[in-house]
């Protein structure tokens, strides 16, 4: 892997492996990741909160086991917020896809395994446009490791806010007819998503940003207000590790669009 561009508010979080497993419950509300064994794996899990996601993604992998997805969420946070290039982005994300599929079929019961494949190629979608994605039957696959994921692990609550954006995203491209009827798209279940996800984890600023994002999609203008209010909440988040400070970056990028 090449050099990748630093998290720009480096040494605002100062994470050891002590603190990590005191705020465990707290950092991973929303992936529900349970806290590691091996000492390698949380010590690349400290990396990641401080927001060395590169030496993260190479810790986790040299770690092995579940260190895996510490790469994968380390590599997946970089491509989203980091990687300006976009070739570079989209190829990070189909190396997390590929990786998160492996570990699946390795141990179809580890739930962020089918999350990071999830999160991944719903990602690359994005990149390449979701209706192309659609064509490829990128959609159903996303759709279904989300399912699965929520079946594994009923409070990942970044699940529920993929899967709703899921929903909206396909019924904003396609429409609510042949979203519902070809791809299982449907507003209703898109809107209680991003709720459950809120409903879990209340502090979740992505949440807050895709509930807001899925409001529009699904509801039009008419419910601008109530998604300026959710980027408002997003924006003025006190973030608890480096991921959390992208996410709240993000809101305050959106509300001066």
């Amino acid at each position: 892997m090449g050099k990748w561009a630093a998290f720009p508010h480096l040494g605002d979080f100062q994470f050891d492996g002590q603190r990590v497993k005191k705020l465990w419950a707290r950092l991973h509300a929303g992936d529900a990741e349970p806290l590691p064994k091996d000492a390698n794996v949380l010590e690349a899990w400290v990396l990641f909160h401080n927001g060395e996601f590169q030496r993260a993604a190479e810790a986790g992998l040299a770690a092995g086991g579940d260190g895996i997805t510490v790469a994968n969420k380390a590599t997946a946070v970089y491509a989203n917020y980091l990687e300006k290039k976009e070739k570079s982005k989209l190829d990070l994300f189909l190396e997390v896809a590929q990786r998160a599929e492996a570990q699946a079929a390795g141990d179809a019961k580890n739930a962020n395994a089918w999350y990071w494949q999830a999160y991944a190629l719903g990602r690359y979608s994005q990149g390449i446009s979701v209706a192309k994605a659609l064509a490829q039957g990128l959609g159903s696959k996303v759709k279904e490791s989300l399912e699965r994921t929520i079946k594994l692990q009923p409070r990942h609550a970044d699940a529920h806010i993929a899967l709703g954006a899921f929903h909206a995203e396909v019924i904003d491209k396609v429409g609510a007819l042949i979203g519902g009827m070809t791809y299982g798209a449907k507003k209703d279940l898109g809107l209680k998503l991003f709720q459950d996800a809120l409903k879990i984890n209340p502090v979740s600023t992505i949440g807050m940003i895709e509930y807001a994002n899925g409001l529009v999609m699904l509801e039009g203008d008419r419910k601008m207000k109530e998604a300026t209010r959710l980027y408002e909440q997003a924006a003025a988040a006190q973030p608890i590790d480096a991921l959390e400070r992208l996410d709240v970056e993000l809101a305050k990028a959106e509300l001066q669009e």
